[in-house]
């Protein structure tokens, strides 16, 4: 198949599954540009994550977030790696399934607290008790990659070649745009 033909990729999945760091080499394999949609939120606003979360709370981080993801979706031949909440707004559930291919990025809870165990820029993880916190969201969130996904695959073994090929099979098996 043509990489012209190939639908725009979208990874989902929660905090710690790998999705930019698999999305900016999956980008580069397919030489499809890569956008991280919380990073191009902080260009745009020109502030960094916590910082909104602060100032406008999670609602209103969702919608500058929706906003992006729309913009975003719109684009041809593209590599998206979303934040782990985008799921949570029932727009941008339409905007991902409906405008390119979606792979769920699985991965179980104890891998998620290990890969986010020092990271301070993630605002839901500030808490006495993370794991609670991942355990909760797992719970919530789960459903909603699984209703978004077109394909479901699993991050935990931690090797970037092995994923990358499964989800390259995912896209490549995907009814081409157009």
């Amino acid at each position: 198949m043509n990489q012209k033909d190939l639908p725009s990729l979208f990874l989902v999945g929660p905090m710690g599954a790998g999705k930019s760091t698999l999305g900016r080499h999956l980008a580069q394999q397919l030489d499809f540009p890569f956008y991280d949609s919380d990073r191009v939120i902080e260009e745009k606003t020109g502030a960094d994550i916590p910082w909104i979360f602060d100032m406008e709370g999670e609602a209103g981080f969702r919608r500058r977030e929706a906003e992006v993801i729309d913009e975003l979706t719109r684009l041809p031949g593209i590599v998206l790696a979303t934040g782990g909440g985008a799921v949570t707004t029932p727009e941008n559930l339409g905007y991902l399934h409906q405008r390119g291919c979606v792979v769920y990025l699985w991965t179980p809870v104890e891998v998620q607290l290990a890969r986010t165990r020092n990271d301070k820029n993630r605002p839901l993880l500030q808490t006495e008790d993370p794991e609670a916190r991942l355990r909760a969201l797992f719970a919530e969130r789960d459903p909603l990659y699984r209703k978004v996904a077109h394909h479901v695959v699993s991050t935990a073994s931690g090797n970037l070649k092995k994923v990358s090929d499964d989800v390259l099979a995912c896209l490549t098996s995907h009814p081409a745009r157009g």
